[in-house]
């Protein structure tokens, strides 16, 4: 780290490989973890369960001897750890003790902030001449008569809920709420408005996610699945909470990086970031002026080196960062980071050296890598090793790899 001159003062310049070897430190990608720090790692700043199963591949990258029935116990039946919709409305595991942050710490502070969060409802809302509080109050009001006692998955809660809520609106909303709606197949538009509204009650410690059954994920209320309701917090305590995680595991970032990342607006951050301004040092990082958390200014100055190999599932908590260039070559980022079908990422010594794509046919499970640079015959016999792993946690007894540069 060297100083330089920027506009607004001096700040420290931080190279791209320093910045890079303390990121996969902070997300515990240096070395793998004893199974007893599994609630630390998870932690960090939570790991993300879209599509279904990726978290538990994220832990394995991170944690030794994680398998599916330890993650079942933990969360079905010891509850020390959750699931709620959190960041940018997608599911997220993280310790139960540290709910408020991932809860209470996500929810913006205002009407016009949960609703870029929860983008898309607005149009529903127009029509039905309703704000988001009123919609989500209202939720909020009838949910227990639905979900007390129960677990159901979110259709059915949706449709229940909204056939209680018809039952309060005017005639004019009510016709309105049980027309279909712009959301696909014949939705009604009340459905799709409960079904947004419940993911603010998540973020309030209202309402989370059950262990999957039957390929479904049940809701439940909070305070009946863990038989307390949601210690109350200061906001402005769990929103700090929160990006002092996120700049331990992004920094050096910014305001827009951060806003991103939760899923809100630039202009919408101040209530986050304003709570932490005396613990932020700026740096000047690829040319632009970022900011990371005083007590990782030493960590950031002498990071350590990554090696081996790690299958990083879609959308594993690394791969989140919004600055991508510093990870992956931009010529990549069409191949890494796609909309639909995305593929996991393949860490080799600390590069993202190309990705993969598992197929399971029966008991069998077929992964093709296809890599952006040469992999060393270690490197190679490290990744098979790996893949061994991902075909047992995936239930399957056997695994074939397939390199792309082997069958061209």
């Amino acid at each position: 780290m060297t100083a330089r001159k920027s506009t607004g003062g001096t700040a420290a310049e931080v190279r791209t490989s320093d910045v890079i070897a303390f990121r996969l430190n902070a997300h515990h990608l240096t070395n793998r973890q004893p199974v007893a720090d599994l609630h630390r790692v998870a932690g960090a700043c939570g790991i993300q369960n879209s599509p279904p199963g990726s978290a538990l591949l994220a832990l394995h990258s991170r944690i030794e001897e994680v398998n599916p029935d330890r993650v079942d116990h933990l969360v079905g039946e010891e509850k020390s750890l959750l699931q709620t919709w959190c960041m940018r409305g997608a599911p997220f595991y993280f310790p139960t003790v540290d709910a408020p942050v991932f809860t209470t710490g996500v929810l913006p502070a205002t009407e016009a902030a949960r609703l870029h969060l929860i983008s898309g409802i607005d149009q529903a809302l127009n029509k039905l001449g309703m704000g988001l509080d009123e919609a989500v109050e209202i939720t909020a009001e009838e949910i227990g008569a639905v979900l007390s006692e129960r677990q159901l998955a979110i259709n059915e809660l949706g449709e229940e809920l909204a056939d209680r809520i018809a039952g309060r609106l005017s005639p004019a909303q009510r016709k309105t709420w049980q027309a279909k709606g712009p959301y696909g197949a014949n939705q009604p538009l009340g459905e799709a408005v409960v079904h947004f509204c419940i993911r603010m009650l998540m973020l309030r410690g209202v309402v989370c996610i059950a262990p999957r059954s039957e390929n479904k994920a049940p809701f439940v209320l909070f305070d009946e699945w863990l038989g307390r309701p949601l210690p109350q917090v200061d906001p402005d305590s769990a929103r700090a909470g929160l990006l002092r995680r996120y700049l331990h595991c992004y920094g050096p970032s910014t305001r827009r990086d951060f806003a991103t990342w939760v899923g809100v607006h630039a202009g919408d951050v101040d209530p986050w970031w304003t709570t932490l301004e005396d613990e932020l040092i700026p740096v000047e990082f690829d040319g632009h002026r970022a900011w990371i958390l005083a007590d990782d200014r030493e960590a950031l100055q002498s990071p350590s080196e990554t090696r081996g190999v790690r299958l990083l599932p879609p959308r594993d908590p690394y791969t989140q960062m919004r600055d991508r260039e510093t990870i992956v070559d931009k010529k990549h980022h069409r191949h890494v980071w796609k909309s639909v079908g995305e593929p996991g990422a393949v860490l080799a010594d600390g590069t993202i050296a190309g990705i993969w794509r598992p197929r399971k046919s029966g008991r069998q499970l077929a992964l093709t890598v296809e890599t952006f640079r040469s992999l060393s015959t270690e490197l190679r016999k490290q990744l098979r090793e790996e893949a061994d792993h991902v075909a047992e946690l995936r239930g399957a007894s056997g695994v074939q790899v397939t390199f792309d540069d082997e069958t061209r």
